[in-house]
């Protein structure tokens, strides 16, 4: 009998983000669907689109990003099941291969649809609505963040999406949402919440290397990636 225990719900979410570093590590056109979808939710937010659009939107992106690992998935099977070449082997990657394009055409389609008018006819006072609608700008600056934590351990091959390795991903967020908190609270309360956030983000950054779960080095680097990338987005946006 197996003394293995069966995966606990972090190491069911650790190895579903590990199946993402893998395919982002290795798959030039996962990587460039990634950066598509990326710049295609900003772009969502800052032209203010309807939340049936923005349904749209995530749908159509998460069908082209599911397509990719599922081709990706058939290949590297079919490459383990044979090493001579087989018609039918090629048949199943094209058809994985068609299904990934089928996906990406819906998407552009949709895109289209939603951008059009919107782009065509922005105006002066864009970026003064974003500005306005802190808990959206905030959204972007977490999902902007979670993904670049996600590609630089891509990169580094260190450590695993929720545990360990370069940079660390719960100090990055935690800096990230010290700025978010700075931005998006009035004049009057702004420098004991921005001082309570910075607090409670240099809290987590020492929890991390106090458990050895990174080094200080990889903390740091976090706090300084979800600090740049936060006041980036929100001075861009101003």
């Amino acid at each position: 009998m197996s003394s293995r225990r069966p995966p606990n719900i972090l190491d069911s979410f650790n190895f579903a983000f590990e199946g993402i570093v893998h395919a982002l590590r290795t798959q030039r056109n996962m990587r460039i669907h990634f950066g598509v979808a990326l710049s295609v939710i900003i772009l969502a937010l800052i032209v203010s689109v309807s939340r049936i659009e923005l349904i749209a939107l995530l749908i159509s992106i998460s069908f082209v990003l599911v397509a990719e690992m599922l081709n990706t998935a058939i290949e590297g099977a079919i490459d383990v099941a044979t090493t001579a070449f087989d018609p039918m082997a090629k048949l199943a990657k094209d058809v994985a291969a068609g299904a990934v394009l089928i996906a990406t055409i819906n998407a552009l389609a949709v895109g289209y649809l939603v951008f059009a008018d919107k782009v065509a006819n922005r105006s002066a006072n864009l970026f003064d609505r974003v500005r306005d609608a802190p808990s959206e700008l905030t959204l972007v600056v977490l999902v902007v963040v979670v993904v670049a934590v996600i590609a630089t351990k891509a990169w580094t091959g260190r450590g695993t999406p929720l545990k360990g390795g370069l940079p660390s991903g719960h100090a990055a967020i935690a800096f990230a949402g010290w700025i978010a908190l700075t931005y998006a609270t009035g004049a009057d309360h702004r420098f004991l919440v921005s001082s309570i956030a910075l607090i409670l983000a240099l809290l987590v950054a020492q929890t991390r290397v106090e458990s050895g779960v990174h080094s200080a080095l990889e903390v740091l680097y976090g706090a300084a990636l979800g600090t740049l990338i936060a006041l980036a987005l929100f001075q861009f946006s101003s």
